[in-house]
């Protein structure tokens, strides 16, 4: 049996220790686990970093407010991942999450890119998305529309990740975006349709 690929987690957060905690479990409850859990501490004055440093089990990395592109950038440049998958702090993954993804990419090897479906809680609610916001595979005229693509759903393979660029710093809000377009333009964004995901709002 093919060996499980390398994947880094990255997450990236600002004063939100106790839903940073939350998330890196998420990550440590997976039935696959991944190779390395990389969080970036974007200059946060709560206890995140208290918190963060008596771990053993992730990669504690902090610089000063900079904003979550640069953080984000910064978490690359220090994993080692074949894959790279990023989840937002305040976002959680369900248990199959990583091990569907992989398996999906795997049976599916012109794809190096793929995104799972996800449920959204608001204030503690469940909340049905939009027909609009209807996750199939991504293809770049659909992408111009709006966002489809969530961060805490994507697993990239890190060679497609260096030939984009990365993440544009330039961009101070909508980066995540700018980025799938630049993706869609090349090639379709797999999905794993399944609410794999659970992005929390309202907070």
């Amino acid at each position: 049996m093919k060996p499980s690929p390398f994947v880094s987690v990255i997450i990236v957060s600002r004063n939100r220790a106790v839903m940073l905690e939350e998330a890196v479990e998420s990550v440590l409850s997976q039935t696959l686990l991944p190779g390395e859990i990389l969080v970036v501490d974007d200059g946060s004055d709560d206890n995140t970093r208290e918190r963060m440093e008596k771990r053993s089990d992730i990669l504690y990395f902090r610089q000063a407010p900079s904003g979550q592109v640069v953080a984000r950038n910064l978490g690359l440049s220090q994993s080692r991942g074949e894959y790279v998958a990023f989840l937002d702090s305040d976002d959680l993954w369900e248990p199959g999450k990583l091990a569907a993804q992989m398996a999906w990419l795997a049976a599916h090897p012109a794809h190096r890119i793929a995104q799972t479906g996800e449920r959204w809680i608001d204030q503690g609610r469940h909340r049905n998305p939009r027909a609009w916001h209807r996750k199939e595979e991504q293809l770049f005229p659909r992408c111009l529309e709006r966002c489809l693509v969530s961060p805490s759903a994507v697993a990239i393979r890190r060679d497609f990740y260096e030939a984009l660029g990365g993440f544009d710093p330039s961009f101070p809000v909508c980066e995540d975006y700018e980025l799938w377009l630049r993706v869609a333009l090349r090639e379709p964004i797999g999905l794993v349709d399944a609410p794999l995901v659970v992005k929390r709002g309202g907070h």
